[in-house]
């Protein structure tokens, strides 16, 4: 890892309902557009898409998600982009951007927000901000902060993130205004200056688990292998054959887990993290037998008067320094 560079480096996951915005907003943070856009009403994210680019000095990484949280997608086909986006934004993400629409929250909305919660353990939501997209759709004079104060649920998620909240348009915000509040370079200066106080604030560091910093050891164990055969083949794409090899292996691993275990996992749910870790480490046939405890671990969580996704009697994350090889451990009770 190159000391010097990392400081510059930034891992950000995109997570939101389908139809958010999700992609466009990645296209408005790199100015230009990477990812493709689908203006029908199919939303073209049906799998996770990660790009890199320089803004504003830094090397940003977007890893753009379909609807994780949408409960009218297939278990199968989002199994699969988790472990996608598990596997690219290992060893872990230096922010989450949680989005909606500037719009009336509908009974669908809504149930995003309570999945998120019942999701996250505290540790992600130190690193998580809340952008809102259709920033056109806010009342002249007001800010996105006089919106939120008037649905409790957003309020309460938007407090569980610090009061992090941010907005920009990917349509009408693009062009200079006299109000810079609404135009998208403010808005997206302010939103990586959120997301730099944000790492200040955890020490300098990322989000990650055990499961996350698993993948990651796998993966560079995986670069190694190929280099010994790789002739003149650049970092770049041995690190994205490697990641393609580990995705693989990763998914035949967790055929038999449900995509709650695996939501669970990547959030900092404490059992769930140490389930997953456990399927990686084992042989294929022990992994199988591990996915049977996994099923069965969600199941009674999912039962349960509280969550275990909850986690906050006993979670558990990490903050590491870019650039560091070791890290430091917080255990939240």
């Amino acid at each position: 890892m190159n000391n010097m560079a990392a400081p510059n480096r930034r891992r950000i996951v995109l997570l939101g309902k389908t139809g958010a915005g999700k992609s466009s907003v990645a296209n408005t943070i790199f100015g230009e557009e990477v990812f493709k856009i689908n203006h029908t009403f199919n939303s073209e994210t049906q799998t996770c898409q990660t790009k890199t680019g320089s803004v504003n000095g830094k090397e940003i990484t977007l890893i753009d998600t379909p609807g994780f949280f949408d409960s009218s997608n297939a278990e199968e086909e989002i199994k699969r982009e988790i472990v996608r986006c598990i596997t690219e934004c290992a060893p872990g993400p230096h922010a989450f951007l949680i989005m909606f629409k500037v719009e009336k929250f509908t009974e669908q909305e809504k149930a995003v927000v309570t999945k998120i919660c019942e999701y996250f353990s505290e540790d992600v939501f130190k690193y998580t901000t809340v952008l809102f997209t259709h920033g056109d759709q806010i009342p002249d004079g007001q800010t996105i902060n006089d919106v939120v104060k008037d649905n409790e649920s957003v309020c309460d998620l938007v407090k569980k993130c610090g009061g992090r909240c941010h907005v920009i348009d990917n349509k009408y915000w693009n062009k200079t205004s006299e109000d810079q509040y609404r135009t998208n370079r403010f808005q997206v200066e302010e939103l990586l200056k959120t997301i730099d106080k944000m790492v200040m604030e955890n020490s300098g560091g990322y989000y990650t688990n055990e499961m996350l910093q698993e993948v990651q050891a796998k993966i560079q164990q995986e670069e190694e292998n190929i280099r010994q055969s790789a002739g003149n083949m650049s970092e770049e794409e041995i690190t994205r054959r490697a990641k393609k090899n580990v995705f693989k292996e990763f998914v035949i691993r967790v055929a038999g887990v449900c995509k709650d275990v695996l939501l669970g996992a990547l959030f900092g749910a404490w059992e769930m993290v140490m389930l997953v870790c456990n399927i990686l480490r084992t042989s294929i046939k022990s992994a199988e037998a591990a996915a049977e405890q996994a099923a069965v671990a969600a199941a009674d969580a999912i039962k349960g008067t509280r969550m275990l996704f909850d986690m906050t009697c006993c979670s558990r994350g990490r903050s590491i320094k870019e650039g560091s090889s070791s890290c430091q451990c917080y255990i939240f009770q």
